[in-house]
């Protein structure tokens, strides 16, 4: 019982407050660049959860599970959010939410092909593509850009964006990770983050940001990324994959969507549209199907 209490609370957490995320870097980025927004939180949520598990007394890391985390990290957070925050500067956020969203195919396939090898189900399948044309209704009808005349290069970084952090969400599953929860997330935290000031500092986006002119605004959001997106959040995610089947876990990029556009028009002054409602009814039909798939036969 007490599993899937937390199993529940821990799908709460990746569906509503990653949701909420796409708001709340919106309003972040006002002041802060990409990887400088990044850097800060991935860091900072890093060292939160790093000192937790010290008060804890948690048993230390050995350098395999340090260094199995660290890649957990650097695929997730490094590539994947950081190519993501890059790409959309060359292509649409539309296009840039449509090209993340193959996550959960990406993860049903290399599941299949190398992680725990069963071949995805049919009605897994069907809700895949369902979900995924749920949210290609969302985001093309919604979207007030051209669709035409794609950067190449950054289409490629937002496929390789989708695959990295499908193979990071795998790894977690099957690596020998950190004992500790707190250790285990902190380290793959601290990867990203560091690495993402390092790009920060080395392109001039640090020199180019004026923290003296920060609005009230921007920290609130920023402190909204590190606590719910990535304390709450993200370690709710990295439980799931070692506890859930992964292809129920992805369902997340479905929903998120959803949690996304409502907070746009309920807080952002952002229009809901009709389109918007059918497709998130769409969606939430799609996750359903796949929830449903992955249950146990007696």
């Amino acid at each position: 019982m007490k599993k899937q209490v937390m199993t529940v609370l821990a799908f709460l957490a990746v569906y509503l407050f990653w949701g909420g995320t796409y708001l709340g870097m919106k309003f972040a980025l006002a002041d802060f660049t990409p990887a400088v927004m990044g850097g800060i939180r991935h860091m900072s949520a890093g060292l939160i959860l790093f000192s937790v598990g010290r008060l804890r007394k948690d048993p230390l890391p050995t350098l395999n599970q340090i260094k199995n985390a660290a890649i957990v990290g650097t695929l997730l957070l490094l590539i994947g959010n950081g190519l993501v925050a890059w790409s959309e500067q060359r292509v649409p956020s539309a296009i840039a939410s449509l090209m993340i969203s193959a996550v959960p195919l990406w993860i049903a396939l290399i599941n299949w092909r190398l992680g725990d090898q069963k071949k995805p189900t049919l009605p897994q399948l069907v809700g895949i593509v369902l979900g995924l044309f749920g949210i290609s209704i969302l985001v093309f009808k919604s979207s007030t850009s051209p669709l035409e005349g794609f950067d190449l290069i950054g289409l490629l970084a937002l496929l390789a964006a989708s695959i990295s952090w499908s193979f990071g969400s795998l790894y977690s599953r099957f690596a020998k990770l950190p004992t500790s929860a707190f250790n285990n997330i902190s380290i793959q935290m601290m990867t990203g983050g560091f690495f993402l000031l390092v790009i920060a500092i080395a392109s001039g986006e640090w020199a180019k940001t004026d923290f003296t002119a920060i609005q009230t605004t921007s920290l609130w959001a920023m402190g909204y990324l590190i606590l719910f997106g990535s304390v709450i959040a993200y370690s709710s995610y990295i439980w799931l994959m070692k506890n859930v089947n992964p292809a129920w876990v992805s369902t997340y990029a479905f929903v998120n969507p959803i949690v996304a556009v409502t907070l746009g028009w309920a807080i952002g002054n952002e229009v809901l549209t009709p389109t918007s409602l059918l497709s998130a009814g769409i969606i939430l039909i799609a996750v359903i199907i796949i929830t449903l798939s992955q249950r146990p036969k007696r």
